[in-house]
């Protein structure tokens, strides 16, 4: 039965440093989004196409938020005063909205996929 255990911890631990896997989570661009008084900051994230992001969102806020995207298939609950990483991609070029599922009048945002590399 220990044997198993530590199997398993084992391949956890490979899984978690990418080995055997061609992705590098350490070449994944971190793109930040900040939630403050209940609303995203900034509400719009340009971020290139075809690449995978580490969406890096900090709540500021005492109360929790919850992250919440149709078009990209993705929702997460941040509590207050924390920050998560949320991966997102590799997309096409479009537009994919997101809001705050807690607070959805206030705090709704996107992120814009361009082709073209995002501006600084």
């Amino acid at each position: 039965m220990m044997s198993r255990s530590i199997g398993r911890f084992v391949m956890l631990l490979a899984f978690t440093l990418g080995i055997g896997s061609n992705t590098s989570f350490a070449d994944t661009p971190i793109v930040e989004l900040r939630i403050r008084n209940h609303l995203f900051f900034p509400d719009t994230l340009e971020v290139p196409a075809h690449t995978k992001i580490k969406l890096m969102v900090i709540n500021e806020d005492p109360t929790p938020e919850e992250f919440e995207s149709y078009e990209l298939n993705r929702e997460k609950v941040i509590l207050g005063h924390r920050k998560t990483i949320i991966f997102i991609g590799p997309l096409p070029p479009g537009e994919y909205p997101f809001f705050g599922e807690f607070y959805p009048k206030t705090a709704q945002g996107k992120i814009v996929v361009t082709a073209q590399q995002p501006s600084e």
